[in-house]
């Protein structure tokens, strides 16, 4: 059976996974936690803990932000309390746009 084909991730998105992969292993080692204390605490296999600090971008989002919480690593600011702000300014901005992004389509009239 061939191997699926990989996704081509951009440059940026891979620097990102491995930042944050690098700094929950950073945050899990200053932490003195062991690889399967933190998987039991997030509720993910050990495998997928190690997946996450390799900056593998097959891994589900939710699961990399858990183990990050559970470590304690930062995610968007030094302080969990500075992202209610910023999330209520984004919710703010994207109730004044438009829902879709397309425009609608006008029925056409081809009566002549």
């Amino acid at each position: 059976m061939p191997k699926p084909a990989t996704r081509p991730y951009s440059r940026r998105a891979r620097d990102a996974a491995e930042l944050l992969g690098l700094s929950i292993r950073n945050a899990r080692i200053d932490r003195q936690m062991t690889v399967a204390e933190v998987a039991e605490r997030a509720g993910v296999s050990r495998g997928l803990v190690h997946r996450i600090e390799a900056g593998d971008m097959g891994c589900a989002i939710g699961a990399a932000f858990e183990v990050a919480a559970v470590v304690g690593a930062p995610l968007f600011e030094p302080e969990p309390r500075t992202l209610a702000p910023h999330i209520a300014a984004a919710r703010d901005r994207l109730t004044l746009l438009p829902k879709a992004v397309r425009p609608r389509t006008r029925a056409v009239k081809d009566d002549f």
